[in-house]
C-alpha cells in the first residue's frame, strides 16, 4: 500500500511539473516598418498574429557614425518625430507583443570596427532604447524588449562582442537573429555559435539551395533539420515570405503546401519556436499570417502557469 501511495505521489509530482513549466502559444513573428502601406503598428498589434515585431531598420551605426534609423516614410529620424511610435509600443507591450529594434538590414551603411567600437554601439542601445533609458529616446517614452540582428552586408566582425554586452546589460534583453539559410551564416555566424539569442528566424528564401521550390521541400527541410541540430540558440523560426512578390529569387509556399507538407514535419523539431513572416506589409496583402496561425503550433513564448 505504502508503495502505491508512493507511485501515485511521484505521478502526481511529474504531473504538476509539466503542467507548470509551459503553457505553448502560437507564435508568428515580422519586421515592420519598410512601407508607409503596411498600416500602423498598432494595426499590426491588433491583428492578432503576431508575438514579436521587429521594428526595421537601424541602418546606420557603428565607425563613429551616428546611429539612424530608417522607418520608409512612417516618419522622419532626424527631424524627432518618430516619438509618436512610443504610446504605440507601449500599447502592443501590454498586449503580450515583444517589441525588438532591427539592426541593419539589405541597404544601409553599418558595422562595428573593433570590440571598443561594438562597445559603444552596445551603451546606445541601451541606454536610448532598452532598460538603461532615462529619458524619451527617437522612438518616445518606451522601453523596448530586446535588439534583433539582420546583419546582411560590410563586415562580420564583432558582433559576437555586440551580443555579449548587450546581454551583459541584462539578460532580459531579448536577441534575436536572421541569418540566411546557407549553413553557416557569413554575416550571423560566429554571433549566433555564442548562444546568447533567444530567437533565430532563418531566413528560407532568395536563397535556393535551401528552400522551398517547385512543389519540392527537400532542400528546405534537409536546411531546417541542419540548422536545428547545428545552432547554439534557444528558439529557430522558420523565416518565410508572406507573398510571391516578397522573395524575388523565390522561397514562397503556398499556405496549403506549408500547413500540409512543411510544419507537420518542423513542428516536431525541439528548437521549434514558430515562424517569421517578412514582412508586416506583404502579410497586409496576402492574409498569409492569418492564414496559418492556427496551424503555427509553437513554444517560442511560454509562460508559467
Amino acid at each position: 500500500m505504502a508503495r502505491k501511495s508512493q507511485t501515485i505521489a511521484l505521478l502526481i509530482f511529474f504531473v504538476a511539473v509539466a503542467l507548470s513549466k509551459t503553457s505553448y502559444a502560437t507564435v508568428i513573428s515580422t519586421y515592420w516598418g519598410q512601407n508607409l502601406y503596411e498600416g500602423t503598428l498598432k494595426e499590426a498589434c491588433d491583428s492578432g498574429i503576431y508575438g514579436i515585431i521587429n521594428l526595421a531598420f537601424l541602418n546606420v551605426f557603428g565607425g563613429g557614425q551616428t546611429p539612424s534609423m530608417n522607418l520608409a516614410g512612417h516618419c522622419d529620424p532626424p527631424s524627432g518625430n518618430c516619438v509618436i511610435f512610443g504610446e504605440q509600443i507601449t500599447y502592443c507591450q501590454g498586449l503580450g507583443i515583444k517589441i525588438l529594434l532591427s539592426l541593419g538590414g539589405a541597404a544601409g551603411n553599418y558595422y562595428l570596427s573593433s570590440r571598443d567600437d561594438a562597445q559603444s554601439v552596445a551603451d546606445y542601445l541601451w541606454t536610448t532604447f532598452l532598460g538603461g533609458r532615462t529619458s524619451a529616446g527617437p522612438l518616445g517614452d518606451a522601453t523596448l524588449d530586446g535588439i534583433d540582428f539582420d546583419i546582411e552586408g560590410i563586415s562580420n566582425l564583432h558582433y559576437d562582442d555586440l551580443a555579449r554586452f548587450l546581454k551583459e546589460k541584462s539578460e532580459s534583453v531579448h536577441l534575436s537573429a536572421a541569418p540566411q539559410c546557407p549553413f553557416p551564416d557569413y554575416y550571423m555566424g560566429t554571433a549566433i555559435e555564442t548562444g546568447l539569442f533567444d530567437s533565430v528566424w532563418t531566413q528560407f528564401y532568395n536563397n535556393p539551395p535551401c528552400q522551398y521550390h517547385d512543389g519540392v521541400t527537400t532542400d528546405l527541410i534537409n536546411s531546417w533539420n541542419q540548422w536545428t541540430t547545428s545552432i547554439n540558440a534557444t528558439r529557430l523560426f522558420l523565416g518565410l515570405p508572406a507573398a510571391v512578390n516578397a522573395a524575388p529569387s523565390g522561397g514562397y509556399i503556398p499556405v496549403d503546401t506549408l500547413i500540409s507538407d512543411v510544419l507537420p514535419v518542423i513542428a516536431d523539431t525541439d528548437k521549434y519556436g514558430g515562424v517569421m513572416l517578412w514582412s508586416r506589409y506583404y502579410d497586409v496583402q496576402t492574409g498569409y499570417g492569418a492564414s496559418i496561425i492556427s496551424s503555427t503550433l509553437g513554444d517560442g513564448f511560454v509562460s508559467s502557469s
